[in-house]
């Protein structure tokens, strides 16, 4: 069990520090070609931070553990939601750019409203689901590349950003997707071993410890973010990358190799992701993002109340 425990544990430093090499190198390619920095945080940050879900996920399907690419999906949107968000806005509530907001929120309430469609009618993700998520992240980047493109480039240079050489940038870009790669092997293949252990479904595992591990690359944005006096900056990363575990990681995964949704818990004799999950996920976002786009700003309440439905949802998956 010892050996187990330590090969998730070091699943969870490749994804972290495979992510934020990534992050690093692609940041830096951006920079080298001249691109709008509002454009390199929208497309290259975001898509970076969600790597490790995306290669936990589909790495999941694809070993036939349906049940992690189904939980982590829902489970980090949660996680980024109810604990990292509300995290960012518990400690240091403020006001949000709204018009920068409604895009997003739109887009994933949208992508929320598709998956639970599914959810709820047939349980079954297949590659027509999949492939329908993916076009909807494909469109939502190519409106947001022509929308950053379009916006002027207002932003004071906050200070000079000391440049690697190209064969670093690369280095750290190949290196990064190889540790992010390993990571989720690692968390995924112990993940189960855990479980399995413990007699706790795989689905409980993937709702709160993986997918608390592969949204370390959001609290690290947030945390940093909050640090330096920029919280609305935090809540853009939550939101998109809500977006993209939806649309991306759940999309790959279907694709490549369709889940139906999981039955290892249930409650009343239903699902526990039709009778919990999908409902706590929405709960949170609509917490979260409602008062934001009416009031153009978040309150210190929201925070503390997203984190008690965290710790309540936590626990009640390890008392099922």
């Amino acid at each position: 069990m010892l050996v187990p425990v330590l090969l998730f544990l070091a699943g969870l430093v490749c994804l972290i520090k495979g992510g934020d090499w990534f992050v690093d190198g692609a940041t830096g390619l951006a920079r080298r070609f001249h691109l709008p920095e509002l454009l390199i945080g929208a497309t290259v940050v975001s898509i970076g931070t969600t790597l490790p879900e995306v290669m936990v996920s589909t790495t999941s399907a694809l070993s036939g553990h349906g049940e992690i690419a189904y939980g982590n999906a829902i489970g980090s949107v949660i996680c980024n939601t109810a604990l990292i968000a509300a995290l960012t806005v518990a400690v240091r509530p403020g006001r949000v750019d709204k018009a920068a907001l409604k895009t997003p929120v739109a887009w994933f309430f949208a992508a929320a409203a598709t998956f639970a469609l599914v959810a709820y009618t047939s349980g079954d993700f297949g590659r027509i689901t999949g492939v329908t998520l993916l076009s909807m992240f494909v469109v939502y980047m190519i409106m947001t590349v022509r929308q950053m493109k379009g916006r002027p480039d207002t932003a004071e240079p906050e200070e000079e950003i000391k440049e690697l050489p190209l064969w670093q940038e690369l280095l750290l870009l190949v290196v990064g997707a190889a540790l992010i790669a390993v990571g989720a092997n690692l968390l995924v293949d112990n993940g189960t071993l855990i479980a399995q252990a413990l007699g706790v479904p795989e689905s409980v595992i993937a709702l709160t410890f993986v997918a608390l591990g592969t949204s370390l690359p959001e609290l690290v944005t947030a945390v940093t973010s909050l640090v330096k006096g920029h919280s609305a900056l935090s809540l853009g990363n939550v939101i998109g990358a809500n977006l993209f575990n939806l649309v991306l990681v759940s999309g790959a995964s279907m694709t490549l190799s369709p889940f139906s949704i999981p039955q290892g818990s249930t409650i009343a004799g239903r699902s526990a992701s039709l009778v919990m999950d999908i409902p706590v996920m929405f709960a949170v976002m609509l917490l979260l993002t409602v008062p934001a786009l009416a009031k153009g700003k978040l309150a210190r309440w929201q925070g503390v109340v997203l984190l008690c439905i965290y710790a309540a949802f936590c626990a009640v998956q390890f008392m099922m």
